[in-house]
């Protein structure tokens, strides 16, 4: 998780505490990541900034796969084979954007963001 960017409180150079001017406001708190799983589909939504919703994945078990002909089709996730946005992603099977996923169809590469879109996309790969 990555630390909040309005550094409010801080030290001085004495080593004695500064007290904040302000609190910290409610768009400059931070959440932990949504991180799909394979599994039964389970969405959350949650409210963001200008009234408006986000939905995200927990878990999924199928993926919209384009096959390249012009057609989508809805494909079993079988695994997670790679991850290469985190090494610790790829053990634990998360499933976010560029994962590879072997599916019933063949291997494909996931193209949208289901942590934050709550839809996984992805393309076929050629083997």
């Amino acid at each position: 998780m990555r630390k909040s960017v309005e550094n409010l409180a801080t030290s001085k150079i004495t080593g004695g505490r500064r007290k904040p001017l302000r609190i910290r406001r409610k768009y400059e708190t931070d959440r932990y990541p949504n991180e799909a799983i394979n599994g039964a589909q389970v969405t959350v939504t949650r409210r963001v900034r200008g009234s408006n919703n986000k939905v995200a994945l927990k878990s999924i078990d199928f993926v919209n796969l384009a096959t390249g002909n012009a057609k989508v089709v809805k494909a079993k996730i079988i695994k997670v084979l790679d991850n290469s946005t985190n090494n610790d992603y790829k053990r634990r099977g998360i499933i976010s954007k560029g994962a590879i996923l072997e599916t019933k169809e063949g291997k494909c590469k996931v193209v949208s963001k289901p942590g934050q879109t709550g839809i996984a996309n992805a393309v076929l790969l050629k083997e």
